[in-house]
């Protein structure tokens, strides 16, 4: 300690020169994320959900959504499906404004609009890193790693026993 700090003034300025010099700690950057785009201004993602792997790219457009090429009403009938896939639209508030090309394989109907869901989400993020916050608030961009219990020996499914005989 050759120079001591005598006035407050004095600790501010020494506080302010060694902020990242603390004991060793290495100064800590923040990270700014850069859009990802391929030659045709897409944003590739997959998306997954139970047993269901989705391929999805974004482009912008008028908002036609196309699942293993069909439309999307015609692929997911049911209007709850439909819903899910708006999600990560409405919450990062573009709808409408992306054209979305899906391939979708494995699982069922349920789980396939989660992989699709979860792939544009991804996407969306990876083309404007801005909507990052509010698609990861909402829990879009977390993979739900909930599947299928597998079936175990000697039992009639997973966990369910068959019936026991006291005789």
């Amino acid at each position: 300690m050759a120079d001591e700090i005598k006035t407050l003034d004095g600790l501010e300025a020494a506080v302010t020169e060694n902020i990242g010099a603390v004991q060793g700690v290495p100064e800590v950057e923040m990270i700014s994320r850069e859009p990802v785009r391929d030659e045709l201004g897409r944003s590739y993602a997959t998306g997954k959900r139970k047993d269901a792997v989705a391929r999805v790219w974004i482009k912008p457009g008028s908002g036609k959504v196309t699942v293993n090429g069909k439309p999307q009403n015609e692929y997911f009938a049911r209007p709850v499906l439909q819903m899910i896939l708006a999600q990560p639209f409405s919450i990062s508030g573009t709808e409408g404004q992306f054209d979305v090309v899906a391939t979708v394989k494995g699982g069922g109907l349920s789980g396939q609009a989660g992989a699709v869901k979860h792939g544009v989400s991804k996407a969306l993020q990876l083309y404007d890193p801005s909507l990052r916050g509010a698609l990861k608030a909402a829990g879009f961009l977390t993979r739900d790693s909930r599947v299928v219990e597998r079936k175990k020996y000697g039992k009639a499914k997973a966990r369910k026993s068959f019936q026991f005989s006291k005789r």
